[in-house]
């Protein structure tokens, strides 16, 4: 098998030694000084905007990478866009990284306001899956830990019937009826809708 020459090579990609020294090997760290120019609360990561570098002002503003690991402060970490920053930071394969991140005098980086949002899977699940064996929240059927219950009406929990001949569902779902809501007194409204009240004084 032919080898491929570094001169073939160089029309494709540059090699190690164009290059010079990898990102490992030079682990030269330099100070900066900037604002935080966006970041990403739920992702974990964003970018300053270096201004100044080991002391003299730039012309253009630079742009460093972060990630919320190399931020100096306690509980969540974030930055807020435009916060003032001082960082040391390296060059790597990526561009520049920082490699700590504090606030102006090395005190705690103030951070955003801003949190990830909730988990959405837990607020989906209690609004209405429940348990079609006892009627629990917190499981499903298959998860039930008590045997075979009788079968009823998951509308109005009878065991008379079966929610396609649910009577009164059958009565909310009437044209006449719109607008009434099932409460827990389902079977007391059941017999005072089906029989008259007798009685016309208190």
């Amino acid at each position: 098998m032919g080898s491929v020459s570094k001169k073939q090579l160089r029309g494709v990609c540059k090699t190690e030694e164009d290059e010079g020294p990898s990102p490992e090997e030079n682990s030269e760290s330099f100070h900066g000084v900037g604002v935080c120019k966006w970041f990403n609360v739920r992702m974990g990561f964003g970018f300053l905007s270096m201004t100044s570098r080991e002391g003299v002002p730039l012309e253009e503003p630079v742009d460093v990478f972060v990630h919320q690991s190399k931020l100096h402060m306690e509980g969540f970490r974030s930055l807020k866009e435009g916060e003032a920053v001082e960082f040391t930071f390296k060059k790597s394969s990526k561009g520049l990284e920082s490699q700590r991140v504090t606030g102006p005098g090395g005190i705690h980086c103030v951070g955003s306001e801003r949190r990830p949002k909730g988990k959405k899977v837990q607020k989906r699940r209690s609004k209405g899956d429940r348990c079609y064996n006892c009627g629990g929240l917190d499981h499903h059927a298959k998860e039930c830990k008590l045997p075979p219950q009788p079968k009823k009406c998951h509308f109005c929990q009878s065991i008379d019937h079966m929610v396609a001949s649910c009577p009164i569902k059958a009565q909310q779902s009437s044209p006449g009826s719109q607008g009434k809501l099932f409460s827990s007194k389902g079977d007391e409204e059941e017999h005072s809708q089906q029989a008259p009240p007798t009685e016309t004084s208190d």
